[in-house]
């Protein structure tokens, strides 16, 4: 079994972006990040319900990440009302609320002045993934070499719902191609981690869209994380894959996906 390790050179805080307004599931009692999935042990040996945030959070406190922003869009109180200062999952949570709802890199980018000079972790609170150790192994691979920027691999059937990663057998990224209606490419990605390079081109990224929807009379267009990656491979920046599972990621942001989430995770420990 490979044994991961990593040195960082920088402090590494976790991202998660949840700007969304679930339109595909509403409505919801709650954010869907904090929708009820599986169940969490207490000292006790009791048992409580676990949210599907939580999960992701785990992760990253596994992986010896010590803080974390929430990115909300404005009413979507009832997140830092449930965590709170984060003392539930271990980290030290903080929250910033999103103004410009163009995409996930607008809302990545919200963090800039405050992670600017850190490495970041980036993961989406409503999609659950294995291994549990995936930021560990992300981590340790961003610190082996000269990658800027690190993605997880996992299969996904449906090529429409997702990412679509071409790489070579070194693992080094070539391609992004976002929600193809086909593609013969077999892997996707839902979690990535960076370094403070990609941090400033996603920066500059977002600055240029910027000027680009003022100077437009056209409705703004909504950008995926996964162009901005794309961007960076075309301008020099290093774009490494690591494969981490050969089961397929789960998202709740629909009633299917939503159904079988709930379904695995009363059978099986996420």
């Amino acid at each position: 079994m490979a044994t991961y390790n990593y040195n960082p050179q920088q402090e590494v805080i976790g991202l998660l972006p949840a700007g969304g307004q679930a339109t595909r599931i509403s409505p919801l009692p709650c954010s869907k990040e904090l929708y009820p999935i599986g169940f969490r042990s207490q000292a006790d040996g009791s048992l409580r319900p676990k949210v599907v945030s939580h999960y992701l959070l785990d992760k990253m406190q596994m992986a010896g990440i010590r803080k974390a922003f929430f990115l909300l869009r404005p009413g979507k109180w009832d997140i830092p009302a449930y965590f709170g200062d984060g003392d539930i999952v271990g980290l030290d949570l903080g929250y910033l609320v999103v103004g410009l709802p163009f995409g996930v890199p607008y809302t990545l980018d919200r963090a800039y002045p405050f992670v600017k000079d850190a490495a970041i972790a980036i993961g989406f609170p409503d999609i659950l993934f294995q291994p549990d150790d995936t930021y560990k192994r992300l981590l340790t691979r961003l610190y082996a070499g000269n990658a800027d920027v690190t993605i997880n691999l996992l299969p996904l059937e449906h090529s429409h719902k997702g990412g679509m990663v071409d790489f070579d057998d070194r693992g080094w990224v070539r391609q992004i191609i976002e929600k193809p209606a086909q593609s013969d490419l077999q892997y996707s990605w839902c979690a990535a981690v960076w370094k403070p390079s990609f941090t400033e081109f996603l920066h500059q990224f977002v600055a240029e869209l910027e000027t680009e929807r003022h100077n437009s009379s056209s409705p703004p267009r909504e950008v995926p994380i996964g162009d901005v990656f794309q961007a960076a491979i075309d301008a020099g920046l290093q774009v490494e894959a690591e494969m981490c599972d050969r089961q397929p990621y789960l998202d709740i942001g629909t009633p299917a996906d939503l159904q079988r989430a709930i379904r695995y995770l009363t059978s099986e420990k996420m």
